[in-house]
């Protein structure tokens, strides 16, 4: 076995805050590192770069087809994603990658309205917004719950129903994401016309 694939480091800094300054951590990696690995530690490293500190890497997902990997990265920022930002990302995650052989395809695109919602902070950052909730098993005899989102509790996300709150073990979470009310938005944008007149 050469050295190369015994011990390969992988030559990505990442910065971390600590109270007393930033401190550089460097990821140090035994055996052959893929191409998913490297995918992983790129994109958690990219909100520590200067040009892009306020993007929030909502998911990343690297998947085996055929001889190609696909990556993909979803990402999240205040204000919103733009295509141009989403061809910055792209570049630069094609720079660090450069070293990999394997072929691969790379996706990255935006949260959207109807984002999803992965952790515990998610739904907290969330709160008071209208969400759908799969389940893995039955609550009330339904798999998929809609309301509003009052945050977490304990291990459960609760949600805001008609019926009165309805909580939701983490665990049985399968997808959630906010849900986008197209017509509060449209009859928000009406009222808003009718005050300039």
């Amino acid at each position: 076995m050469s050295c190369e694939t015994a011990i390969r480091v992988v030559r990505y800094a990442v910065v971390l805050p600590r109270s007393v300054g930033f401190v550089p951590r460097f990821v140090h990696v035994r055996g052959p590192v893929t191409l998913a690995d490297a995918f992983e530690v790129a994109a958690r490293g990219l909100p520590f770069e200067e040009e892009f500190r306020d993007v929030e890497i909502v998911m990343q997902k690297a998947t085996r087809v055929g001889r190609n990997t696909e990556l993909s990265l979803m990402v999240d920022r205040p204000g919103g994603v733009d295509l141009e930002l989403c061809g910055r990302l792209a570049a630069r995650l094609n720079d660090l990658l450069e070293s990999e052989a394997d072929a691969y395809t790379l996706e990255v695109e935006s949260a959207g309205i109807d984002r999803p919602l992965f952790t515990p902070g998610d739904y907290e950052r969330f709160r008071d917004q209208n969400v759908l909730v799969k389940t893995t098993l039955p609550i009330k005899s339904e798999y998929t719950h809609r309301g509003k989102l009052l945050g977490v509790r304990g291990n459960a996300i609760v949600l805001e129903q008609r019926t009165g709150e309805l909580p939701i073990p983490l665990e049985m979470v399968k997808s959630a994401n906010v849900e986008y009310d197209y017509r509060a938005d449209l009859k928000r944008a009406k009222n808003e016309r009718r005050e300039k007149r």
